[in-house]
């Protein structure tokens, strides 16, 4: 039997996939397949392992459990997928399935704890009546069968991640908007990754960080991944997934908290503050409403927020609107940001311009010469969103006060897609290198100082900065008064015609 491809894995994830298609929606059933994924990869890396230890310890019991205890992953046998799939006719088959995902958990308590809690293989809510749900379940299981995924048998030991991250694209453009929500595309991740440009033995971190695959990107940018990685999600399904997705990709050190960023920051220092960081990035959501709505009171019907309801006060500079968190965002991560630190987030073109509380925060951020970059991207990169974006580029402890504009948004530079427009490695790299020679190219880019930028009221708009404006050739006159003439000779010659048809009718 030959080995498991990146391809045979694609596929049978995508035939899991149809398993559930028509009966309920991608944005639910995603996590079924993901974790049952999950549950067939630590089955079978934990079945390999103990046929080496029964070989090497001649079928000593102690010593074979207590060497698997001291594997990666702890399973007992009622737990693996193997015994999953021997009860696949059970007409009890969710419970079964629920109870080892509970079990697996309890013996990775410090790893796994609470990644499974968002889900449920008994929900009627969910996969329907009884039999319906079994059938379901049934044809899962026996489609995951069909996989090997121990180690010795896959062709490349990214493959799994490969396959988990396949998956979180396919379902981001199935489910449109609401998949968008947790997944970066993959070449616009790749331009934050590079823009960010990650060392060895830094501390990174996602505030917002979705199922995990921009940090990942991250990661890989560092040589033997030799970092800190920090990560909030605050939708308990997501958190789920990106905890997963670190495992299948092979990092196991990840801090992934589960809350809301905003009102309930989970990455502090041993004092209390909040931990600083030398990376970020970020794809928040787009003008998230009621973004502060975690700091509210007990029944708290007219709620305001006001900076000393933060305790890290970190809105000192001004209070977002209560309808776009964009700015929000932006605050606390730069009160995350170390000294010397780069920060490059995404967000919708409007903070760019938007006046009132925004354009005081923005203002802020100038005058205290964080901001180094501003880059236009086109629009409708994400699933199911038209608006144009633009990406953020923050360092700390900046001594040059120029500000670097880029405006990567006309068509030559992405691929024009039906629903979707996409970003191509050579958009990315001429991205890429015109922000590292930080230079100024006829209708691309432009360094403007900081008194340009305050003779404009602060207002970041990138066609105040770069003119992609495109004179038209000069009209020949002549030569339309020409074609005027030939047309309306043309014209007469017609009408003639036609009159000649119409005596012949007799009209």
């Amino acid at each position: 039997m030959g080995k498991t491809t990146q391809d045979t894995i694609n596929r049978v994830l995508w035939s899991a996939a149809d398993t559930f298609r028509g009966k309920i929606d991608s944005s639910t059933y995603k996590d079924y397949i993901l974790v049952m994924l999950f549950v067939k990869y630590m089955s079978d890396v934990h079945k390999e392992r103990l046929e080496v230890y029964q070989e090497k310890y001649d079928g000593n019991d102690e010593r074979i459990q207590r060497a698997m205890n001291r594997e990666r992953f702890v399973l007992d046998e009622q737990s693996t997928f193997d015994y999953l799939y021997s009860e696949r006719t059970n007409p009890e088959i969710g419970v079964i399935i629920n109870k080892a995902l509970g079990n697996i958990e309890d013996t990775n308590a410090t790893k796994l704890r609470g990644v499974f809690r968002n889900i449920d293989f008994n929900s009627e809510a969910v996969l329907g009546s009884t039999r319906e749900r079994n059938t379901i379940l049934r044809n899962v299981l026996e489609d995951f069968n069909r996989l090997d995924l121990r180690p010795s048998m896959i062709e490349d030991e990214d493959i799994i991640g490969n396959a988990y991250q396949y998956m979180i694209e396919q379902f981001a453009s199935d489910a449109g908007k609401k998949g968008g929500e947790f997944f970066t595309p993959p070449m616009l991740s790749e331009l934050l990754a590079q823009l960010v440009e990650p060392e060895e033995n830094d501390r990174i971190y996602d505030p917002t960080c979705g199922s995990g695959s921009l940090l990942i990107r991250v990661v890989d940018k560092v040589k033997d991944r030799k970092v800190a990685i920090y990560g909030q999600e605050r939708n308990g399904q997501t958190h789920s997934l990106a905890k997963m997705n670190m495992f299948l990709n092979n990092i196991d050190d990840a801090n992934i908290g589960w809350g809301d960023t905003i009102a309930n920051p989970l990455h502090l220092d041993d004092q209390g503050n909040l931990m600083k960081f030398q990376r970020i990035v970020a794809n928040p959501p787009f003008s998230l409403a009621k973004w502060a709505e975690g700091f509210a009171g007990e029944g708290e019907d007219r709620f305001r927020m006001s900076p000393e309801l933060d305790p890290y006060r970190r809105f000192d500079w001004g209070i977002a609107p209560a309808s776009r968190g964009d700015m929000a965002f932006v605050q606390h991560m730069l009160a995350s940001l170390a000294e010397g630190g780069t920060m490059v987030t995404i967000l919708p073109h409007g903070v760019l311009f938007r006046g009132a509380a925004e354009k005081q925060i923005r203002e802020q951020f100038i005058k205290l010469n964080y901001l180094h970059a501003v880059i236009g991207v086109p629009e409708a990169l994400f699933y199911g969103v038209g608006i144009p974006a633009t990406v953020l580029v923050f360092k700390k402890g900046r001594t040059q006060k120029d500000v670097l504009f880029i405006d990567a948004s006309a068509e030559e530079y992405f691929e024009k897609g039906s629903n979707q427009n996409f970003l191509r490695k050579e958009d990315v790299d001429r991205i890429v290198e015109t922000y590292n020679n930080y230079e100024t190219i006829d209708k691309f880019s432009y360094v403007a100082t900081f008194k340009e930028i305050e003779e404009n009221d602060f207002n970041l708009n990138i066609p105040r900065y770069v003119d992609t404006f495109e004179e038209e050739d000069p009209v020949d006159m002549e030569q339309v008064a020409t074609n005027i003439k030939d047309i309306q000779a043309e014209l007469k010659e017609v009408e003639s015609q036609m009159e000649k048809y119409l005596k012949e009718l007799g009209l």
